[in-house]
């Protein structure tokens, strides 16, 4: 055979409408992405566009480990018809909207599982293991005894299970064959060997792509471009063409490196980018609770920051001078850096080290993570925390119980009261000129994404930072140590919460914190030790 007939009878690439036609009413789908990272735009469409047309592929159980949307009608929003979908399985549900209504309103069976621990559960259906068996979610929303991550009362199938090994409690996750990949990559040869040279993550797409041919399903994947046969780098190829069975060449508008940005050539390490070109926060709450939780790095630290407030972390370590001297981690496998905000979260810039979203959490949830900061909606007298549901909203976990559960010391970060919080600045204190309408420390949260309890046993540090005081957890229950200068405890604190917490000495934060000059803390900071 000629090498010409060779290569032709290798080519997968095909047009996305054909390779669309592939999915059968009733499969399971597995999509890759984080955020609009790695996600497949152009399959998405696809598949919206034949349902809308013919009314299938119908029935389809959809499963993704992170967030995948831009909270309007990007990633998997398309998916968001009603019959196009039955069962969703997700790991966080913030930003699809359009399916996060399905399931508020009990239209579609929505189960929300762990970010790390789905990511885990590809790459075990690969291994054709029957369940994927782990602590993650035990005493959480997650745990069967607690509801098994059932979003709503359509859903009852149980899909985690309560096991013991040795003496300790572990949660079982049930695998199941995927029939279809949707994944995505740069640069695709005609064998279907596909390169990420242009990605600002890996992600989990080797672990579906696996998944889903070892259940004898097909991988479709998504590219920019196609190179000429053997001409890619056997190190740059990060799915190997042994598990692609048909390539689309996207239109570049549904091929941006994220949702934010069509192409920033630092989070995909072409470039790294002087960190002082980063602009600083401005002085308001979030910058108050970003400074405190500052004060609680040590040098040589292994960090994780999750999105939203937590992530000024970096912004102020930055400011401070003492970014170098610490360790920036994000779930999808970014080690080193600094992570991205926004719709950019989960890409970094300047980072060191990619890997894939799967390894990185055997790093998290083995203990990994010397500490890690993350969001704070409702705090209870237990120490139990909730992002995941709340005031009739389904933000869903995403990696916060992988993250939490694991890490040495967790910080959780948010403004006391919510709602029409103002606060200003006057001689160095903290004056609040107008309260937030909702208390964020209740008797009991609505979910438990973290539990108090759990910690406890497993002796964690944790700590609660706010921009007016600071709790810690301790074993007789949450305890007030600090307090922001002008802020009397009985009105601005107690007032505004519906428990008492434990109070005995509490210190005043650092004034350095409310000081709009920068607070110059990098040599008492190297002096810190680690441990």
């Amino acid at each position: 055979m000629t090498q010409e007939a060779l290569v032709k009878k290798k080519n997968k690439v095909i047009s996305v409408k054909d390779a669309i036609k592939n999915i059968k009413d009733g499969d399971t789908v597995a999509t890759g992405g984080f955020v609009g990272v790695g996600f497949a735009e152009e399959l998405a469409i696809g598949v919206e566009e034949r349902f809308l047309s013919e009314k299938s592929p119908s029935n389809l159980t959809l499963i993704y480990a992170a967030g995948q949307g831009d909270g309007k009608g990007k990633g998997v929003n398309h998916f968001g018809h009603d019959g196009l979908v039955k069962r969703v399985i997700g790991g966080h549900w913030g930003l699809v909207p359009e399916l996060q209504k399905m399931a508020v309103e009990n239209r579609v069976e929505a189960y929300n599982l762990p970010q790390g621990v789905i990511s885990h559960m590809f790459r075990d259906i690969a291994a054709n293991k029957p369940r994927t068996i782990t602590t993650v979610g035990l005493e959480t929303f997650v745990d069967p005894r607690n509801g098994g991550g059932k979003v709503n009362d359509r859903t009852t199938e149980e899909l985690v299970e309560l096991m013991e090994f040795d003496g300790k409690e572990y949660l079982a996750y049930k695998n199941f064959p995927i029939n279809v990949a949707l994944i995505r990559g740069t640069t695709a040869d005609p064998a279907g060997n596909i390169s990420f040279e242009k990605e600002a993550l890996k992600l989990e797409s080797f672990a579906i792509a696996a998944a889903t041919r070892n259940s004898g399903g097909i991988v479709i994947v998504q590219v920019e471009r196609i190179a000429e046969a053997g001409s890619l780098n056997a190190r740059d190829v990060v799915i190997p063409g042994i598990l692609v069975d048909h390539v689309v060449i996207s239109k570049p508008e549904n091929h941006w490196q994220t949702f934010a940005e069509q192409y920033n050539p630092s989070f995909s390490s072409e470039i790294k980018v002087p960190t002082e070109s980063i602009p600083p926060m401005e002085m308001n709450e979030r910058k108050i609770i970003s400074r405190r939780g500052v004060f609680e790095l040590r040098p040589d630290q292994i960090v994780n920051l999750g999105i939203g407030l937590s992530e000024g972390i970096s912004i102020v370590a930055n400011e401070e001078n003492i970014i170098d001297h610490i360790t920036l981690t994000a779930e999808p496998g970014v080690i080193g850096g600094i992570p991205a905000g926004g719709l950019n979260f989960g890409a970094a810039i300047n980072t060191e080290c990619l890997i894939s979203q799967p390894s990185q959490f055997d790093f998290y949830h083995g203990g990994g993570l010397d500490i890690t900061f993350l969001g704070m909606a409702q705090a209870d007298q237990f120490g139990n925390l909730n992002v995941s549901k709340y005031n009739n909203k389904l933000t869903g976990a995403g990696g916060f119980i992988d993250i939490s559960q694991n890490a040495k010391t967790v910080v959780y970060m948010g403004t006391f009261t919510a709602g029409g919080l103002k606060i200003s600045i006057k001689n160095k204190q903290l004056v609040i000129d107008q309260e937030g309408k909702f208390s964020k420390f209740l008797n009991q949260v609505e979910q438990v994404t973290f539990s108090g309890k759990y910690a406890q046993k497993t002796k964690q540090n944790v700590f609660y930072i706010t921009e007016r005081c600071v709790f810690k957890l301790t074993q007789a229950g949450m305890e007030l140590i600090e307090i922001a200068p002008g802020i009397d405890i009985d009105n601005d604190i107690l007032k505004h919460m519906e428990f008492r917490p434990i109070i005995n000495d509490p210190k005043v934060m650092n004034e350095r914190i409310f000081n709009p000059e920068p607070m110059n803390i990098e040599a008492e900071f190297l002096k810190l030790s680690k441990d």
